[in-house]
Order: C-alpha cells, then sequence, then structure tokens
C-alpha cells in the first residue's frame, strides 16, 4: 500500500446526486437547470404520452387496421401432459373439475377451459371442462377417461 493506492473505505463516500434550485453560489440557483421559459421550465409540468414535440405521433401516422369483434370468447387452454404431471404429482385423482381447476390455477374463476392435446395421458380420468380439442377427447378415452363438456 502506497499513496498511489489509497481508498476510502466500502460505502463511506456516498456520491449524492447535484442539488439544483439552492441558490446563486451554488452555481445550480436561477433556472435550476431548467433553461429559460417554456412549459418544462414550470412546475407541475407532464407530457402527453406520445408526445412527440408537436410532430405527429408515431401512433396517429400509422394507419388503422383490422377489427375487435365483441363477441370473442377466449379460452384458457390446459394440456394433456399437464393433466398427466398433476397425477403424477398426486394432486388429481381421478376427477378433475372446474372447482379443482381453479383452486390448482390452471385458470382464474370467470375464465372458460379448454383441453387441448399436447402430450399424453394414461391416467383414467373424467375432465369436466367447457370445450375439449377432438385429439384431447380421444386420447381422454382411449385412456378409459371420461370427457364431460360444462
Amino acid at each position: 500500500m502506497n499513496l498511489s493506492n489509497l481508498k476510502p473505505a466500502e460505502g463511506s463516500v456516498k456520491n449524492q446526486g447535484k442539488r439544483v434550485g439552492r441558490g446563486q453560489g451554488s452555481g445550480k440557483g436561477g433556472t435550476a437547470t431548467r433553461g429559460h421559459k417554456g412549459a418544462k421550465s414550470r412546475s407541475g409540468y407532464s407530457r402527453k404520452i406520445g408526445f412527440e414535440g408537436g410532430q405527429m405521433p408515431l401512433q396517429r401516422r400509422v394507419p388503422k387496421f383490422g377489427f375487435t369483434n365483441i363477441n370473442r370468447k377466449d379460452y384458457q387452454g390446459i394440456n394433456l401432459d399437464t393433466l398427466q404431471k398433476l397425477v403424477d404429482e398426486k394432486k388429481i385423482k381421478s376427477e378433475l373439475d372446474f372447482t379443482t381447476i381453479v383452486e390448482l390455477r390452471l385458470a382464474r374463476k370467470n375464465e372458460l377451459v379448454k383441453i387441448l392435446g399436447r402430450g399424453e395421458l394414461k391416467a383414467k380420468l373424467k375432465v369436466s371442462a367447457h370445450k375439449f380439442t377432438a385429439t384431447a377427447k380421444a386420447a381422454i378415452e382411449a385412456a378409459g377417461g371420461e370427457a364431460v363438456t360444462l
């Protein structure tokens, strides 16, 4: 150790930000680094989201397209491999109804559930859901289970 590599102890020196608007002597008084006049120099200024300095904002320059179907039904998908994993972890035994699905957090209580056909199901299960894909229904029935549409 010598004078060329002395350092203060870790955490003892804190570099606090510049204190603006604390008088002329500080060098940051007067306009407090905000420049002269204009909306940005004043207190209470807040810029509109997407504002580009008066230039036509991006969301208004880009053309609109498509439409949103107000009657669309969104389904929360649950795959067969997820069901098999739950059986292996002994979280479900022989029946899977909507309340169990909500308790296991596979879907929320106001969502519609659709059973999808990815993976394979070895366990005999009685599954209750709002919809089933053809492959999922076939796989559940092939395993000796039952697919009940709510």
